[in-house]
């Protein structure tokens, strides 16, 4: 385990990262503008593909982070039956759900329960697909739909927050299903969809298109949100949400609807639109 896993284990998640945010958020200049040029340079962010490219028209650094991509940036794949990529990024895991259960790296591994937080909701993803997919700092930070889907439920469940990073995910036992996540459910003509957003170290918070903010104020105890009846439909590839400051998602799919996109595996660079996977 390397030393900065180890310090996550003691460092004050939340108020490091209720720091990261006053700093993203803060419109003095020099603060921004130095956020910006710091990550730009060491991520090598292709500024090329924003709706806005000029670093030094965003307010705030949480405006530069969360950038739109300029019209035709990302396109959907073609084949109207394949499901899409969530985010750019890069994939940490995908695969089968075996028996409730989703590997998460070699030796490391969690059950979809201790995901979603909820026994009866994991039940339907038995046995059914996972994909994890890690966005780095870099990366466009908004998070779009793999298939057209109605919001049923989210539940915001509270914990850890710990770093999403590489050598976190190879050593921190059920890392995905410790940190702080947001939960959203939602009804398919496939059947129910997952996408889970997940907190990580620094990350200051999760906005949705429906809800705005939803992470923070950072809770103690999981919060569940009804959409039933409230029409919220999003269309295949529309935006979902967005991370203020990079983490991961996850998408759970039950069993027997789909089947991964041919060549996909863990550490594989990905972008928004590519497939996924295909409807059976």
């Amino acid at each position: 385990m390397s030393l900065t896993t180890k310090l996550t284990y003691v460092l004050p998640h939340r108020l490091l990262s209720s720091m990261a945010r006053s700093l993203a958020y803060s419109s003095n200049p020099k603060i921004s503008r130095w956020l910006i040029d710091t990550v730009t340079a060491k991520f090598g962010v292709n500024l090329a593909e924003a709706a806005n490219p000029d670093p030094r028209s965003y307010p705030t650094f949480n405006q530069f982070f969360t950038r739109a991509l300029k019209p035709g940036a990302r396109v959907a794949d073609p084949n109207p039956r394949s499901l899409l990529m969530p985010a750019d990024g890069r994939i940490s895991q995908l695969g089968p759900i075996l028996d409730g259960v989703i590997f998460q790296a070699k030796g490391q591994s969690f059950t979809a329960a201790q995901l979603l937080g909820d026994d009866a909701a994991a039940e339907v993803y038995r046995n059914g697909l996972f994909a994890t997919v890690y966005l780095s700092p870099k990366d466009y930070h908004r998070v779009h739909m793999p298939w057209t889907g109605t919001l049923v439920e989210t539940v915001h469940v509270p914990g850890r927050l710990f770093s999403v990073g590489p050598a976190a995910v190879n050593t921190v036992p059920a890392l995905f299903a410790r940190n702080e996540r947001l939960v959203c459910h939602f009804d398919t003509n496939f059947g129910p969809m997952v996408q889970v957003m997940v907190g990580a170290l620094l990350v200051s918070g999760v906005e949705t298109v429906w809800s705005g903010e939803e992470i923070p104020a950072y809770g103690d105890r999981i919060t569940r949100k009804d959409y039933r009846g409230k029409g919220i439909t999003l269309e295949r590839f529309a935006e979902m949400a967005r991370f203020n400051y990079g983490s991961t998602v996850i998408v759970l799919l039950p069993p027997g609807v789909a089947e991964f996109a041919p060549g996909l595996g863990a550490e594989q660079a990905v972008r928004l639109g590519e497939a996924l996977a295909t409807l059976r």
